[in-house]
């Protein structure tokens, strides 16, 4: 079969995006996406998103495998990623604002006039149980709980944007054995449906450096709910501003907690690569 695609990345983190308005299920099954996403005997990408028919009032719905076949929730660069192509998509019919249904809810991204796009992310879920992790009660929030990792212990503060996110803060991001650490944070007990985590150096009150480890991709060189969610960990443990921008290898994000509705928001840039056919 025959599968005509678009490669976008956010910051690096890169897609391969698929136009699967026909039909309401993914063209591509998990095992598909893994081997699309080989960096040496396929396209090559963190994941694989797929463009699918709205539901209720929503534009469109959005899927996404990871790498290794498994699906998340939801993607920041993703979506920002998926906006830019539904726009292409779209041609002279493209809005400047989607409403687009996703695992985590209805997420809103609003392409700006400079290139970027800005993704209303929602609000961040705080409580143990809906992370989920076993660091605390179910009611309770995890904020700077130790955990062990490693022969390690480590203060981690843990928030959702949608997916699960666990948040180290650190003095020296680049000293970190990312590939060591990550898929034993990953992993961890305490988090039954695995973690996304992020490495976090303070530079000023509004400026923090991040390293990540998202599930079922690895290394990337962004992600966009972490950077949210490591915003939102600053925030509540007094680290930055509710306005701070987030450095990450691939680039600059700029995030904002908004304290008027609790809601976080995402700018960054998406860009498109190339366009292909495979099989």
């Amino acid at each position: 079969m025959a599968i005509e695609f678009t490669k976008y990345h956010g910051l690096g983190n890169d897609f391969i995006l698929i136009d699967n308005r026909h039909q309401s299920a993914p063209v591509l099954t998990p095992q598909d996406a893994e081997r699309f996403c080989h960096r040496n005997f396929g396209i090559g990408a963190d994941g694989v998103i797929f463009v699918l028919p709205g539901v209720g009032e929503t534009d469109y719905s959005m899927r996404i495998f990871n790498s290794d076949g498994s699906e998340p929730e939801m993607c920041g660069n993703g979506i920002r990623c998926f906006t830019q192509f539904v726009a292409e998509l779209d041609g002279d019919r493209a809005k400047g604002r989607y409403r687009v249904h996703t695992l985590a809810g209805v997420i809103t991204p609003q392409r700006q006039t400079d290139g970027r796009v800005k993704v209303d992310m929602g609000q961040p879920r705080l409580l143990a149980g809906e992370i989920p992790t076993t660091l605390a009660a179910e009611t309770e929030k995890v904020v700077d709980r130790p955990l062990e990792v490693g022969d390690q212990t480590w203060s981690v503060t843990c928030v959702s944007m949608g997916n699960p996110h666990c948040v180290t803060f650190v003095d020296d991001a680049d000293a970190i054995p990312l590939a060591q650490l990550g898929p034993k944070f990953e992993r961890h007990p305490a988090f039954p449906q695995r973690i996304n985590t992020e490495f976090i150096e303070v530079k000023s009150s509004n400026t923090v450096k991040m390293r990540v480890w998202e599930r079922g991709a690895g290394a990337t060189l962004a992600c966009g709910t972490g950077a949210c969610a490591s915003v939102v960990a600053g925030v509540l443990t007094q680290r930055c501003d509710r306005q701070t921008t987030v450095e990450l290898p691939g680039g600059l994000l700029e995030i904002e907690w908004s304290p008027e509705n609790g809601r976080v928001y995402m700018t960054g840039a998406a860009e498109r690569v190339f366009a292909g056919r495979l099989g």
